[in-house]
């Protein structure tokens, strides 16, 4: 899949963000993700993702509904976000999930996968020289600490932070929202 495929499919949630670095930075990071990424579901065994998010391309259409979260949240006076603040809080949910199965050689998620994307974005001098270093470690925070509560290996040895700022509360809550299955009666 080449880069425009990519950018095509997250075209409104790129538009969203003001700030044309953290947009550039965003559209950087979606390049490189893992072609994985574009076709597989948001989860691997079916059981934490709502339907709309299973299947091919469940992955993509899950953090679409971590932005669209997001967006909506940032609209209420109690997360009190700045214009920067809202564009690190989609840029890094565009990510958040980009190695999900790591380097792709299994089958399933990887439990240290919001790790393993903060390493691999921290590899590419590209994405480096695009943002300040406050900004960059910003989404590195977001998106090492987006699985809360979850951050232990199966074995109980914690393996990730957990939120602390505010925006890595914003984007556990918003991913949080965008996994659950509800069913109303």
């Amino acid at each position: 899949m080449d880069n425009k495929d990519k950018w095509e499919l997250f075209k409104k949630e790129l538009g969203m963000i003001r700030d044309e670095k953290i947009r550039q930075f965003a559209m950087n990071a979606i390049a490189i993700l893992p072609d994985y990424f574009f076709t597989m579901a948001a989860s691997t065994t079916a059981k934490y993702h709502p339907a709309f998010a299973l299947g091919d391309g469940g992955l993509v259409r899950h953090t679409r509904a971590v932005v669209q979260w997001i967006d909506e949240f940032s609209r209420m006076e109690m997360w009190h976000l700045t214009g920067e603040e809202r564009d690190l809080a989609i840029a890094s949910a565009l990510v958040h999930d980009g190695w999900k199965k790591g380097d792709g050689a299994g089958k399933w998620t990887v439990d240290n996968h919001p790790v393993y994307a903060v390493n691999k974005m921290k590899e590419d001098e590209i994405l480096s020289a695009l943002l300040p270093d406050e900004q960059l470690e910003t989404i590195f925070g977001c998106v090492a600490s987006h699985m809360g509560q979850w951050n232990t290996d199966k074995a109980g040895n914690v393996i990730m932070p957990k939120p602390s700022s505010k925006i890595e509360k914003l984007l556990h809550f918003a991913d949080f929202c965008a996994s659950r299955r509800i069913e109303v009666e």
